[in-house]
């Protein structure tokens, strides 16, 4: 069956050299960059601790955490889907490769095999919703109880400690003063971005998101994408997990709980549509970024960490508010 690549084209157009800044960043954008701002001017001036390289390395590596997942996030949640078993996937992963490192294998082994047990529990994830047509908030509602079992199952309800010099230096080590872990963030994120508006894989998942009976009227293969969108996002979540065990030196069953809170709040928060079809992957970043400065500056200023949870809550139900009156701001107009 021909591919109509009408509605592909509608739904992938991007920006060319011509716009402006403001075109390129949107409203969503804008306002975290104000708000970037904002919060730069506060901290630097409020702690004498903000404003050096040190605590912008911790920034840096904070940040890559939820950062990494939150690029699966954002794909899977332009294309209409929800994922909310990345948080498990993370742990089970993590732990995976803790526990081949600390039996005798190399890094490499424990770090794709971490990889792959995440890229089978996105496939799965994107079988049952792209093929059986499960609801994903259900289908990965359920995920998220079996893979953190899986974690239990793993580890056997134990903390696994690594002592790895080379498994280690990934989570601590930098090159040319700039985190390893930062580096691979980066480049995950450039990529991505770089092929969204240039392949089908970045056409489709608007198109899908939009309206997924279109998509498979103008021959979009809706069944088979949504499957690869759900892979993407497991791996990702894998490799968020990885790191996360390099940086810390240990890996937990319970680890990474709520993980999926902050990928979603980052995603939202830019600009992201929870209807789906609509959002910028650069939206997402500059999102990260606002929430790790916003979460090292309440710790520099003496805050305790309990109320960052609720303040991350005030600001995703604020990211929801904003973007369901600029939609209807729209839709007027």
């Amino acid at each position: 069956m021909k591919t109509n690549f009408s509605i592909v084209k509608k739904f992938g157009r991007t920006s060319d050299g011509t716009r402006t800044i403001k075109k390129f960043l949107g409203p969503t954008g804008l306002g975290l960059l104000v708000a970037l701002i904002i919060e730069l001017i506060i901290f630097s001036n409020v702690s004498p601790y903000f404003l050096n390289a040190t605590n912008f390395s911790n920034i840096g590596r904070a940040m890559v955490i939820i950062g990494i997942g939150s690029v699966g996030a954002t794909i899977v949640i332009i294309s209409g889907g929800f994922d909310l078993s990345v948080g498990s996937v993370m742990a089970a992963s993590g732990m995976l490769a803790a526990f081949l490192v600390n039996q005798g294998q190399s890094t490499v082994i424990g770090a794709m095999l971490a990889l792959i047990l995440g890229c089978i529990i996105g496939l799965l994830n994107g079988f049952v919703i792209g093929y059986l047509r499960i609801n994903p908030l259900i289908a990965t509602l359920a995920m998220l109880s079996i893979v953190r079992g899986l974690a239990y199952i793993i580890s056997g309800g134990n903390a696994e400690v690594i002592s790895n010099p080379a498994f280690l230096s990934i989570g601590t080590d930098s090159l040319f003063g700039i985190p390893l872990t930062v580096l691979v963030f980066v480049i995950l994120f450039l990529s991505v971005g770089f092929i969204m508006p240039r392949t089908h894989f970045g056409r489709y998942v608007y198109a899908i998101g939009s309206n997924s009976r279109a998509a498979r009227l103008a021959g979009i293969l809706v069944n088979r994408w949504t499957l690869i969108f759900y892979t993407f996002s497991g791996t990702t979540a894998a490799l968020a997990g990885f790191i996360t065990v390099t940086r810390t030196g240990q890996a937990e069953p319970s680890a990474n709980i709520g993980a999926e809170l902050d990928m979603i709040t980052a995603v939202i928060l830019g600009g992201t549509s929870l209807s789906g079809g609509k959002g910028r992957l650069f939206g997402t970043f500059l999102a990260i970024v606002v929430l790790a400065i916003l979460a090292n500056g309440l710790v520099l200023i003496g805050v305790p960490s309990y109320w960052q949870l609720p303040v991350k809550g005030c600001v995703l139900m604020g990211a929801i508010i904003w973007g369901e009156l600029h939609n209807a701001s729209r839709d007027r107009t």
